[in-house]
């Protein structure tokens, strides 16, 4: 075939400006191949349809990857201007399932495909030029301001491959043939299954910050695994094989399914596998624009929950326990498979990156010392769930990509796909879904008396856990709980109270306080890893996280939603992710907006504050609050609303920048000061002094 994808490049190498001519190449090959990927739908009626209830239609998919490139840049304040701030909010958020993505189309109004491809040709025609004059070193660093553009590449890598998965989910009505992609075109009965014994080794996962290669922060770290001798199955599950749990009618029999797979069985009505089309009495198979004959020697394409109903169907019937391979155990099978890592790695070797096929092939076409497709064909669901390593940190750049998967219900996916491509096919690459998800996934399975390490999950991340502590924790020095404060002064200040916006929400406390005043309140933060607390807190009823005590001295907290007296709030409260600088349309028609230490680590707080006016009702309530601890790592000096000196020598207070910004629309009701107290460790506290304003709409 005609070759789609490039291999990808690395961080390395003698000359910047060959670098650039590198990077430049990556970045359009990975921008044409998404197109590419697009033009699989049958005709532009098909981009404002969803493939599955859960997802958005297929026009958020194509515009978002380009307003990442800009939201990105934007935040980490490489470019100051936006090509379409509508877009770029719209686009920005909704891709996973969590419940703070806003998949509500009644908040959308989606353009034009045409207005979207306009849009993405200015995005890269300006991505292009910044490749070309941002200044970098060799080997570039998660410092660098080319890191982003390599972090928008490769998020745009990953939207290829889910995207396809997603095309692959709609009617074959609604989808078309495109010569690139060709489909493997041999097919035979499945190879008979067999076990092969790996002996056991301590095994290293995770990367160094100085690898060659581009990487996501849940990669980086160390985790040393003692990993005893198990057995693994040499092929991947075909369908032929998984056919016999369809026959035995493995999906009516519930003792093969756990509660959560149980909950997918009754709300998807599943009796065989998603891409599985039943015909008579015949099962054919759904390709990505074909169905064709099903063949049995192609890897089975199922979820982790029913990769784990087959185990169990399989241990049942043979009197072993089969289970999905653990990250460490899938370690030590690359290990015993002496494979290369990228670029030594050629994608010859494995159905990977487009190289061979537009599909899935025969699960005995590439063996790996005797075991076959240890990386490619598809996905293989593990049993571990994902978490970070020790010395895990998020990037700043991108802190919600890994953070909100950290909690026990986000599997990991092992060894790459037809479809992958860039980080994806990585040594090092983690990533992990939701168990009824499905990607160009399947399964192999091991005999193992491995046991995978089971945690109480805290949060642990040391800025959330700080937060928490604040927000849920105790209070100190005779300061009154900040939160509670702020909330107070809202309920006292308040005319109507129908609708609130609590935007900075942090980790939601003033949210839920808000909610006893105020009918609905919606918390709004610009990152997930703030937002997930709240959201944890409505769904799961509890919050935990680690207290620094001392040095790595640490204690566990958890605080519970009945104990916090919010039991009868839930309904009122909703969590949101959202940039105060670009908020989607739908943030409107507040009776009360409370801005809590927030202008001060905004990249833009004028224009902030000259459109917020535009969300308010009438005698609508503007509360903000701020220490006004300026610093240009969050705000361009450029933009300080105070704390600078003028021209003329004269020094700019904050509040007089405020009341020039907002005096037109609002009127100033009152000025004042409130302390809180945030806990470093038992004998470090920073204790400061927020200047609260009170406005009303005019």
């Amino acid at each position: 075939m005609s070759r789609l994808s490039m291999y990808p490049i690395t961080l390395d190498g003698e000359s910047v400006e060959n670098k650039r001519v590198e990077i430049k190449e990556y970045f359009n090959n990975t921008f044409d191949l998404f197109e590419k990927v697009f033009e699989l739908l049958k005709d532009e009626s098909v981009f404002y349809k969803k493939s599955e209830p859960s997802r958005h239609p297929m026009i958020f998919y194509f515009g978002h990857t380009a307003t990442f490139f800009i939201n990105k840049l934007i935040n980490m304040k490489i470019i100051e201007k936006r090509i379409n701030p509508s877009f770029e909010s719209i686009f920005a958020v909704g891709v996973d399932e969590m419940s703070w993505d806003d998949l509500n189309e009644t908040h959308y109004e989606w353009p034009k495909v045409s207005e979207v491809r306009e849009y993405r040709n200015s995005v890269r025609t300006l991505v292009n030029e910044l490749i070309m004059r941002l200044d970098f070193t060799l080997p570039i660093d998660d410092s660098s301001a080319m890191w982003i553009i390599l972090m928008s590449i490769e998020h745009e890598r990953i939207h290829i491959e889910t995207s396809l998965v997603l095309h692959r989910q709609m009617p074959i009505e609604f989808v078309k043939e495109v010569a690139a992609f060709n489909l493997c075109t041999h097919s035979a009965r499945s190879p008979k299954n067999e076990m092969i014994a790996i002996a056991g080794e301590d095994v290293i996962l995770g990367k160094k910050r100085l690898h060659h290669l581009y990487g996501w922060d849940n990669e980086y770290g160390r985790q040393e695994e003692n990993v005893q001798e198990f057995k693994v199955s040499k092929y991947l599950v075909s369908n032929g094989e998984f056919m016999e749990f369809v026959k035995d009618e493995g999906y009516e029999k519930l003792e093969y399914w756990d509660e959560e797979g149980e909950e997918f069985l009754k709300r998807s009505g599943a009796k065989y596998p998603h891409f599985w089309v039943k015909e008579g009495n015949k099962f054919l198979y759904r390709a990505l624009s074909n169905v064709i004959e099903m063949p049995e020697d192609w890897p089975v394409d199922v979820n982790a929950l029913e990769a784990e109903a087959f185990c169990r169907y399989k241990s049942q019937k043979e009197g072993l326990e089969y289970r999905l391979p653990s990250e460490g155990e899938y370690g030590v099978i690359y290990n015993y498979s002496n494979i290369k890592d990228v670029p030594q790695l050629h994608e010859s070797r494995a159905n990977l990156n487009f190289y061979h096929y537009a599909s899935s092939c025969p699960v005995n076409e590439f063996s790996f010392n005797g075991i076959y497709d240890v990386i490619g064909n598809v996905w293989q669901w593990s049993r571990t769930p994902i978490r970070g390593f020790k010395g895990f940190e998020v990037h700043e750049a991108y802190d919600d990509f890994s953070t909100p998967t950290f909690d026990d219900k986000h599997s990991l996916i092992l060894g790459s796909s037809w479809a992958s491509s860039g980080n994806l096919i990585m040594k090092h690459s983690r990533y992990a879904f939701r168990k009824h998800f499905f990607q160009n996934a399947g399964f192999r399975y091991v005999i193992s008396a491995n046991e995978s390490k089971s945690e109480d999950i805290y949060e642990s991340d040391a800025l959330i856990s700080q937060y928490c502590e604040f927000q849920y924790g105790d209070t100190h020095f005779g300061v009154k709980n900040f939160s509670l404060s702020c909330a107070e002064l809202a309920a006292r200040y308040a005319i109507n109270t129908k609708k609130a916006l609590d935007l900075g929400c942090a980790t939601g406390r003033a949210t839920y306080e808000l909610a006893k005043t105020f009918d609905m309140v919606e918390g709004v933060d610009f990152s997930v890893r703030f937002v997930q607390v709240g959201s944890k807190l409505k769904d799961e009823g509890y919050v935990a996280f680690v207290d620094r005590v001392e040095g790595d001295i640490t204690q566990n907290k958890k605080i519970s939603i009945k104990e916090l007296g919010y039991e009868n709030l839930r309904k009122r409260v909703s969590f949101w992710q959202g940039d105060a600088c670009n908020l989607k349309a739908n943030f409107n028609s507040y009776d009360l907006i409370m801005a809590t230490n927030l202008i001060d680590r905004l990249y833009n707080p004028k224009f902030f504050l000259e459109s917020v006016v535009e969300r308010l009702n009438k005698d609508g309530i503007l509360i903000l609050t701020s220490p006004y601890t300026w610093q240009e790592s969050s705000t361009k000096k450029e933009f300080w609303l105070g704390g600078y000196k003028d021209e003329h020598g004269n020094e700019v207070r904050t509040l007089d920048t405020l009341k020039g910004i907002l005096e037109n629309n609002f009127e100033l009701l009152g000025v004042e000061d409130l302390e809180f107290v945030i806990k470093e460790t038992a004998r470090k506290y920073q204790h400061t002094i927020s200047q609260v304003t009170i406005w009303k709409k005019r």
